[in-house]
């Protein structure tokens, strides 16, 4: 018997499987520099080729973040965004657009609006799944359960420092794909990427059947064709923020078309 078909994240990532190809997976600060800023953008990617969209709520104290997802976090709190400002750009977006989003939040702003109230006006907003940040496995298995349980696809976290045997549970546990992170310490871009990447992401898909998007430190067409190399996605924020800073909307996007056409270059 077949269980009940994909959601959007699942059916993008079979569409990619099928044609060979390697996700583009886009974050966005909401609400930096300014709302109609964030519309324009989210709106320009799911148009220029993004997956998924990683659509982030601005929070006071984003401790995995580094400086770039940090100003930016700092800049929309500045400019009044809030929850409800966040589900209003989805809600615009999805009016447009299939694009699967997956909201990125820490754990304060969902206790603030309540657990089933955040979980059921993200879904009517259009949202596709939920990255809580600072929720590790088994720390609230309450909360994890009714996430799971949800209609939005929990997404998991793994790192080069977790065991194989707790990424054996997160892939367990997880829905969508797994996030797996390039390196230790906080977003931000990098260089150069370690080395190790495809071995570890080679580790995690022995254990997990999900897609594995890579991020932290994704910020070059170079990087994104050895990620592509390596897993099915790459994740791309503070690039992304950097270049809007240097650029605005139209910057961002272009390197957004940069790092679409790298990973399409991965056969």
């Amino acid at each position: 018997m077949s269980g009940p078909p994909p959601g959007r994240i699942g059916a993008r990532f079979e569409a990619l499987a099928a044609q060979g190809r390697r996700g583009f997976i886009p974050y966005v600060t909401t609400g930096y520099p300014s709302l109609a800023h964030t519309r324009e953008l989210v709106a320009g990617l799911a148009e220029g080729g993004a997956d998924v969209i990683e659509l982030g709520i601005p929070f006071s104290d984003p401790m995995a973040d580094g400086p770039t997802i940090q100003r930016s976090s700092q800049g929309a709190l500045d400019q009044g965004t809030t929850v409800d400002d966040v589900f209003d750009v989805l809600a615009e977006l999805r009016r447009a657009s299939d694009v699967p989003v997956v909201i990125f939040s820490y754990l304060n702003p969902v206790f603030s609006r309540g657990v089933e109230t955040f979980v059921r006006e993200a879904i009517e907003a259009g949202a596709d799944g939920v990255l809580p940040t600072d929720l590790p496995l088994g720390a609230d298995p309450e909360l994890e359960a009714g996430l799971l349980e949800s209609r939005l696809d929990l997404v998991r976290l793994a790192a080069p420092t977790t065991t194989p045997e707790r990424v054996a549970q997160i892939a367990r546990s997880s829905q969508g794909f797994v996030y797996y992170i390039a390196r230790t310490g906080v977003t931000g871009a990098r260089r150069e990427l370690r080395g190790e990447l495809a071995r570890e992401v080679g580790a995690v898909r022995s254990v997990s059947s999900l897609p594995v998007a890579v991020g932290f430190g994704v910020s070059t067409a170079e990087h994104a064709r050895a990620v592509g190399a390596a897993a099915d996605a790459a994740v791309v924020g503070s690039a992304l923020v950097d270049r809007l800073d240097e650029g605005g909307v139209a910057g961002a996007l272009a390197l957004a078309r940069e790092l679409r056409e790298a990973l399409d270059e991965v056969g």
